[in-house]
């Protein structure tokens, strides 16, 4: 038995880092399909089970036109999940059932599941009242055009056709929900990525604020002392190098405000990030566990375990098919340590991305050390940071 070739488990790692929303689209149009079912239901049903002999060229024209039909169908799926319109399909597709129900010998339970085939897709894309109009002209045409025939439950013609009509009006709106369900939860999507962006938007007007406000009165008194300087550099020499003493003070005054500013800016929340991390990896279809200390976690050393976790979730995404992982910080002995371990290894001892080296010289520059490699269990891989409390705050 040959070996399964990488681009098999390339695939297979692209499907665990999809997002629950990109899994539920595929659920959604999976279950949207429902229509191509019905269409090809009939035709299997109309060749194997009715007790008629079903001409060559029938045949042909039957599969053909339920080929076409699919396809058609198709279109309007993805246009339903893409929002967009698809009337073409929508009218093409209808004549194309009519046509077959008017043409075609066929019973109610397999020419006429045509119908509930096109309802079901049609429904996608109209309003309430139009839906309301396919699920139950489609039906109606289907009910005058074919006869029911015996294919029927318990041979009862009247039975065969209120289960039929119940089949024609469940279908179509039980597809025209899933859609709903679809698009409040890709609504909600939209919602969050909007938030997160007017977030950044509001922390980049609020920095820029900051900036302005320790900034411009600064600026404002050097430009004003200097031209004094200025103006007083022939006649009074003494006073203009005080003025200049001024200058450079304030100089001074507004790079130390700048530089804490700017270091508050940098400064990174430690629970918000193992927050938004163990989010982005639940979405991958990865679960995660924390383990974190009572302790409070010094400031700077936050930041720096901020951005060491953010590498190695980068890391876990990128170069693994992980169903779990589990990240740990433990404050002992004057050491704070972080343990980020994850299943689904692609290369067991590797040294996962190549982002680790930067977030090696930054834990380096701390005086600690970070190892990846392989973890205790098989197809492991460990992240490991070990800092010194000494000398964070």
């Amino acid at each position: 038995m040959a070996p399964a070739s990488p681009a098999f488990f390339g695939r297979l790692r692209g499907r665990t880092r999809r997002t629950s929303v990109e899994r539920l689209r595929r659920s959604t149009a999976g279950t949207l399909l429902v229509g191509v079912f019905f269409a090809w239901l009939g035709v299997f049903t109309r060749l194997t089970v009715e007790n008629v002999r079903v001409p060559v060229v029938v045949t042909v024209l039957d599969v053909a036109g339920t080929v076409v039909f699919t396809v058609l169908y198709v279109r309007i799926l993805r246009a339903s999940i893409a929002g967009t319109r698809a009337d073409r399909e929508i009218v093409a597709s209808g004549a194309l059932a009519l046509v077959m129900l008017a043409l075609l010998d066929g019973e109610l339970w397999s020419l006429g599941l045509l119908a509930i085939a096109w309802s079901s897709g049609a429904v996608l894309l109209l309003d309430r009242r139009g839906a309301i109009a396919a699920s139950v002209g489609a039906a109606a045409v289907a009910v005058a055009l074919v006869p029911s025939g015996n294919f029927k439950p318990n041979g009862d013609p009247l039975l065969a056709v209120v289960a039929f009509l119940a089949m024609a009006v469940f279908m179509p709106w039980t597809n025209r929900f899933q859609l709903w369900f679809w698009k409040v939860v890709r609504s909600a999507e939209e919602g969050k990525e909007a938030m997160a962006r007017l977030a950044v938007t509001e922390e980049r007007l609020r920095f820029s604020r900051d900036l302005h406000d320790l900034v411009g009165h600064s600026l404002s008194a050097i430009a004003l002392k200097s031209e004094v300087a200025v103006k007083l550099s022939g006649a009074d020499v003494e006073r203009a190098a005080a003025e200049m003493d001024e200058v450079r003070a304030l100089a001074r005054e507004a790079l130390k405000e700048i530089r804490t500013a700017v270091r508050g800016y940098r400064t990174v929340d430690l629970d918000a990030e193992l927050r938004s991390m163990t989010a982005v990896l639940e979405a991958g279809g990865i679960a995660c566990s924390l383990e974190l200390p009572r302790e409070e976690v010094p400031e700077e050393l936050a930041t720096l375990l901020s951005w060491v976790i953010r590498e190695g979730t980068t890391n876990v995404l990128r170069h693994s098919s992980a169903t779990r992982c589990r990240i740990a910080i433990v404050l002992r002995e004057g050491t704070a340590v972080l343990e980020m371990t994850n299943d689904g290894a692609t290369r067991p001892g590797g040294r996962g991305g190549t982002g680790l080296t930067g977030m090696s010289e930054r834990v380096t520059a701390m005086g600690g050390v970070l190892t990846a490699g392989a973890g205790e269990g098989a197809g492991e891989f460990r992240l490991r940071a070990t800092i010194p409390l000494e000398g964070t705050r």
